[in-house]
């Protein structure tokens, strides 16, 4: 009786919310890729890329994340993304000024005589969506998509204005400005492909094309009220709250970044960076008596105090090496990868001995002269090389072994497990993980969140916290590692979105202590203007994307996991809670429409929830108080928007 009370109650906000109309919104990846149009919010899918195909089809070059180094912008209704396949390069312009469509133009120039089957704009339509569907080609009859590549190619004519892709779920019409020659394919279970021309054949050094079409997208758009159901009964992981990176890099621009964010965000965690290249660049130095003697390098003394000025607010701090003195590894330095797209040098297991007095002597002179307790030390993203590499054996002994010598010399410094470059390099910490005698010396499990995003590969990374009794921690926080080379997809809303729907994710999914933002500084930076990324156009000030973090960041600190079940599509969500205080933080994500949402098993004795909101035209707003009635309460997400519910 009460699931239908709650369904008819919906009805007149349902019709509410149809009658408002969004601005549609074409989702452009930086790279080049569209990965669809938002109608009202919700996401109408398909994906496109720009591909080579060389002769016989033996090898193709596709756009795609951190294949290329595009640079990216948006004026007005207009985003641009200029990039390269080797020697072809493209100015792709996406504009979307009118609801449901976006309009294309793809500038091509060649700068080789090349020889290729051919240049394509590729679109792809997912099954998931498009299964079953009609196709229709200018005036043509509509026709069932058969399964056989070569029946779909006889539907085609040299002259095709436009093609229409039609299925219970989705619509897709493209049309042409000047008519194309369409190549259309579809494997057995698989997506319908839509090549487009662009060149083919000998192509000379110099030459120029352009082709111009419109993508219109329409479908269903999902407006179902969402029921999320809390157990409080079951607690996991404790949440301290939001950390941050604080590598210095820019001195001109970091000390402002700083300041802003330490001083209008509650920060939990640090991580700073040990210079310690710039700390013993000769074997044979002592750097404690260098240091004492007036000689402390000026980077390392700025690392140093940034230590300790996190340390001085209550934060532990991470103390992490980036690039090692050259007598330390093995081969000359290098922080790029080599011609064999390998990743920086390998320790030098014969300096051993040094490098553990080198690294504790940093440690020991942070706590004498500057008062700071370092709770963690690593070697960043070890896994793949930035810029130490090692296998996941040395990595289990540089544990025991650096751990060891950390607690001969009186350090309570705990080192690190993994560290590493992203969330799908697991097995590199599975040595460590199987060797019990390493867990004295761990003091945290730790990755970065640059990819490996699906649920099986984070459940491993939870799995191996709870396993070994230690926290986990995302020691790198954010989507998009290549994004400090098109910086400005970082004021884009979208970006934003994904960004925290993720952090949202890792707290359901891993329960960490803290997710470290990489970074709190000008690198990625949360804010815009006052020089950032050389914008002086503006003053500086906070993103979209700082709103959220802040948002997350006033999450009351020391409440535990609380599992929680979402029925319902396009909606990521995370709650926390202490039970005995009756305090309760629920963060939901709505990646599609606006539409309700019912919460239940609240404690019975929590009256109201405070709503806080970031989204594209709201900066953390508090809005009025839901009641709590029951256990229960029902509230309207907005759509693409970041919602918090608090007591």
């Amino acid at each position: 009786m009460q699931k239908n009370i709650f369904k008819y109650s919906l009805i007149p906000v349902i019709l509410l919310v149809t009658s408002i109309q969004l601005f549609a919104q074409v989702q452009l990846e930086p790279w080049g890729n569209i990965a669809g149009i938002r109608i009202d919010g919700q996401l109408m899918q398909f994906e496109t890329n720009l591909s080579s195909v060389q002769k016989e089809g033996k090898d193709i070059s596709v756009t795609a994340k951190e294949r290329q180094r595009p640079h990216y912008n948006r004026n007005g209704y207009t985003q641009t993304v200029s990039t390269n396949l080797d020697s072809l390069y493209f100015k792709e312009s996406v504009t979307d000024k009118v609801k449901g469509s976006a309009d294309v133009e793809v500038l091509l120039n060649a700068k080789a005589d090349m020889s290729l089957q051919g240049v394509y704009f590729n679109i792809l339509l997912p099954s998931k969506y498009y299964s079953g569907a009609k196709m229709k080609i200018d005036k043509l009859k509509w026709v069932k998509l058969s399964e056989d590549s070569v029946s779909l190619n006889k539907y085609l004519n040299t002259d095709a204005g436009s093609v229409q892709f039609n299925s219970p779920a989705c619509q897709l019409k493209i049309t042409f400005q000047n008519p194309e020659k369409l190549i259309i394919r579809k494997e057995p279970g698989h997506d319908i492909h839509i090549y487009i021309p662009i060149l083919s054949g000998d192509i000379k050094k110099g030459t120029t094309a352009e082709i111009n079409f419109t993508i219109i997208a329409s479908g269903l758009v999902d407006r179902k009220p969402i029921i999320i159901a809390l157990d409080t009964a079951i607690k996991g992981r404790q949440f301290d709250g939001v950390g941050g990176n604080f590598r210095l890099q820019n001195p001109k621009i970091d000390p402002e970044v700083i300041d802003y964010c330490l001083k209008n965000m509650r920060v939990a965690w640090g991580r700073v960076e040990m210079p310690w290249m710039l700390w013993q660049p000769d074997i044979d130095a002592d750097p404690v008596a260098a240091a004492k003697a007036g000689k402390l390098n000026h980077h390392v003394q700025q690392s140093m105090e940034m230590a300790q000025r996190l340390y001085k607010m209550g934060m532990p701090v991470i103390l992490t090496a980036w690039f090692p003195p050259q007598w330390a590894v093995v081969g000359p330095l290098h922080f790029t990868p080599g011609p064999d797209h390998v990743w920086g040098n390998p320790l030098d297991h014969s300096k051993t001995k040094e490098i553990y007095k080198s690294i504790a002597d940093y440690i020991r002179y942070l706590k004498d002269e500057y008062g700071v307790e370092i709770a963690d030390f690593s070697f960043n993203e070890s896994d793949l090389g930035i810029n130490i590499r090692q296998t996941g054996e040395e990595h289990d002994e540089l544990i025991k072994g650096l751990g060891a010598y950390f607690v001969s010399r009186g350090l309570k410094t705990k080192l690190l497990l993994g560290d590493n470059s992203d969330a799908n390099t697991f097995q590199f910490i599975v040595p460590a993980l199987n060797d019990p005698a390493t867990y004295p010396y761990i003091g945290a499990v730790s990755f970065h969140s640059w990819r490996g995003w699906d649920k099986d590969t984070l459940q491993k990374w939870a799995d191996a916290a709870t396993r070994i009794h230690r926290p986990l921690l995302v020691g790198e926080g954010s989507i998009d590692a290549q994004a400090w080379g098109y910086p400005d997809i970082f004021k884009e809303p979208i970006y934003a979105l994904q960004e925290i729907n993720l952090y949202v994710r890792l707290l359901a999914i891993c329960q960490p202590e803290s997710i470290l933002q990489w970074q709190l500084t000008s690198d990625y930076s949360l804010l815009a203007g006052g020089g950032v990324y050389d914008d002086t156009s503006e003053p500086l000030h906070p993103t979209q994307r700082f709103w959220n973090l802040k948002q997350l960041a006033s999450t009351p600190k020391g409440l535990k996991a609380i599992p929680l079940k979402i029925d319902g599509d396009n909606i990521s969500g995370a709650a926390l809670g202490d039970n005995a205080k009756k305090i309760y933080a629920i963060h939901l994500v709505n990646n599609g429409a606006k539409r309700n949402v019912m919460i239940t098993g609240i404690s019975k004795k929590v009256k109201y929830l405070r709503v806080w909101v970031t989204d594209n035209k709201r900066d953390m707003k508090n809005k009025k108080s839901v009641p709590v009635i029951n256990g229960k309460l029902v509230y309207i997400l907005a759509a693409t928007s970041y919602t918090t519910l608090m007591n």
